[in-house]
């Protein structure tokens, strides 16, 4: 009771600076109506998920973790060891290699998705509760962890009940999903958050680096600002949906805040208990060594030896013994208990196939938004609509084509008419089709592929900058580059694509063969330019013009996809002689 006091109050502590949600929540988890379940694991009302999202949507499944809390000391400097109140520095610091993929993700992400503001110390703080910093530290030079880290099956038994989904390339289990990783990933978050995070060419969730790349995207899709408080427990709550959850990952997001040190690879701590009711019972995270005579830490999720069996049994607490035996004694007939009620099918449970609910072959500019959404329909065998199933729609193939925020996955509940709308999806600059692929969530359906095409951009006008003739002499180069302008319904059109080819004549659109010329890489005429694009504001230079010995009168034609085009005329022509001083009127002499 002590012990559970002490802890109390010093959960108390360490949260009194994190934001008042959290401090609500950890204040709520304290409550003395604490209750254990059938498997061991407490359970208040704390615990209760706070968000709409299912297991298979999140990114652990919601499976167990580390509930130790940060220490009361700030971790920089490293606090003094021995102490009664104060913890050794491998329980305050990061193992080098694993704060190093931090970091790595943080700049990373500060790149691609500035708007996140997403803080190296939130992936650590994660990184602490999934797996103790993949076990004090314990990976190889690229990171990959020395042995898996694998969680409990999740097969309904005091987890949540997600099926196999990798046939058991990731976790070893063919029959239910397990979260992996050092970041605790399950199979079916990864197979689309995935990340290659050290540039080995392959994403894996037992790679620290590429673990932690991936939980970054992960916390910043659904344009959440991880700097605005409520943005930001709904990613942490995303991640593994329980306010104990999210108060104990704020803790340790504001402990490491106040800073933290490196230590060497392989000698972090791990922490003690789980969230499950189970603990390795060793502090460190060393193969070797233990208190209790532990060989060294489990892997999550994984049994303790059961205790050898008393060889005297006691009587079972609770039951009458019959005088001088011990024994039990008979039990009075009683009626019998009804049968268990046998709980219905889910709306997931009776999904047989998708139907597309919406337009077919979209299409749109690079660069553009589609104008239309995709939408699909979950349906029974018999064609009945069912709703409150989330579908999975999923970008797939050679595109750079996302989902508003960035984002190649969105998660979406159908409505009652068994239709789930996909965002807003925004083309990129690659042009080509691509597929956007519907999945149930939690159930093994055939997908459905919806086909998108994304076009180059286009221009209906060219305008031309410089003049529309331009003189030469033979032999020399042209003094003004030809500069347009390309415009699409009156507005400057970026990015368009443009061909500048020296033509026979107006009327003769091939290729002339002397005549003005641009020079290639090795200083060779050539007279048609592909590859060219206007800037942000609609405008293009093209590079130098030069002239052979030819004279004469030629066109310059540009042209764009969409059908703007623009003729330049160009003047070949030996310059005039000066005049002759001595035969100027002006300066002959008078009769």
């Amino acid at each position: 009771m002590a012990a559970h006091f002490d802890r109390r109050l010093r959960k108390a502590a360490v949260t009194t600076t994190v934001a008042a949600v959290a401090v609500a929540a950890l204040s709520a988890s304290q409550a003395p109506n604490v209750t254990a379940d059938g498997n061991g694991r407490q359970t208040t009302a704390d615990n209760a998920p706070t968000s709409d999202a299912s297991s298979q949507e999140s990114a652990t499944g919601n499976s167990p973790y580390y509930t130790d809390l940060p220490p009361l000391d700030s971790p920089s400097p490293a606090p003094t060891i021995g102490t009664p109140s104060s913890r050794g520095p491998s329980e305050a610091g990061i193992p080098a290699t694993v704060l190093d993929a931090y970091k790595k993700a943080e700049a990373e992400l500060l790149q691609s998705k500035p708007g996140c503001n997403l803080p190296w110390q939130l992936l650590a703080a994660i990184g602490k509760v999934e797996s103790g910093q993949a076990r004090g530290g314990r990976v190889d030079a690229d990171g990959t962890t020395i042995g898996k880290i694998i969680g409990p099956q999740l097969d309904g038994n005091g987890f949540a009940l997600i099926k196999d989904t990798d046939n058991g390339v990731y976790d070893g289990n063919s029959s239910y999903d397990n979260a992996v990783g050092p970041m605790q990933f399950i199979p079916s978050t990864w197979a689309w958050a995935a990340r290659d995070g050290n540039g080995d060419g392959k994403a894996d969730p037992n790679n620290v680096y590429d673990a932690a790349l991936a939980a970054g995207h992960y916390l910043c899709r659904n344009n959440w600002d991880l700097s605005d408080q409520g943005d930001l427990a709904s990613a942490i709550l995303s991640y593994n949906n329980s306010q104990d959850y999210l108060s104990t990952v704020l803790s340790w997001l504001e402990h490491y805040r106040k800073g933290t040190h490196e230590i060497p690879d392989g000698t972090g701590s791990l922490p003690g208990s789980r969230s499950d009711g189970t603990g390795y019972g060793s502090g460190s995270g060393s193969s070797t060594g233990g208190s209790g005579g532990s060989t060294g830490p489990r892997t999550p999720g994984t049994a303790s030896p059961d205790p050898k069996p008393s060889p005297h049994k006691p009587s079972q607490p609770g039951k009458p013994t019959t005088p001088g035996t011990g024994s039990p004694s008979p039990k009075p007939p009683t009626d019998p208990e009804p049968p268990a009620e046998t709980p219905g099918p889910t709306p997931t449970d009776t999904v047989d196939h998708l139907e597309n609910a919406g337009a077919t072959g979209l299409t749109a500019m690079a660069g553009d938004t589609f104008t239309q959404k995709i939408s699909t329909r979950a349906e029974t065998e018999d064609g009945k609509a069912v709703g409150k199933v989330r579908i999975r729609f999923t970008v797939v193939g050679d595109t750079d084509a996302a989902f508003t925020g960035g984002e190649k996955v969105a998660a979406i509940t159908t409505d009652t008419s068994g239709v789930a709308v996909a965002p807003a999806l925004k083309a990129g600059e690659k042009t080509g089709g691509f597929t956007v692929r519907a999945t149930v969530i939690g159930r093994s359906v055939k997908a459905l592929d919806h086909e998108a095409t994304v076009t180059e951009r286009v221009a209906d006008a060219l305008e031309s900058i410089t003049d529309t003739t331009l003189t030469c002499t033979p032999g020399g180069e042209f003094a003004d580059r030809v500069e347009v302008k390309a415009t699409r319904k009156g507005e400057a059109a970026d990015k368009v694509a443009v061909t500048a080819t020296l033509v026979k004549s107006v009327l003769d659109p091939t290729e002339n063969d002397k005549g003005p010329y641009f020079k290639d890489a090795d200083d060779k005429p050539v007279r048609t330019l592909t590859g060219l694009k206007t800037d942000a504001k609609g405008l293009l230079k093209l590079p130098e013009l030069y002239a052979d010995d030819t004279e004469g009168t030629y066109v310059l034609r540009l042209t764009t996809a969409g059908g703007a085009v623009r003729d330049i005329t160009l003047n070949v022509a030996a310059a005039e002689p000066a005049p002759d001083p001595s035969e100027d009127p002006a300066t002959e002499p008078e009769a």
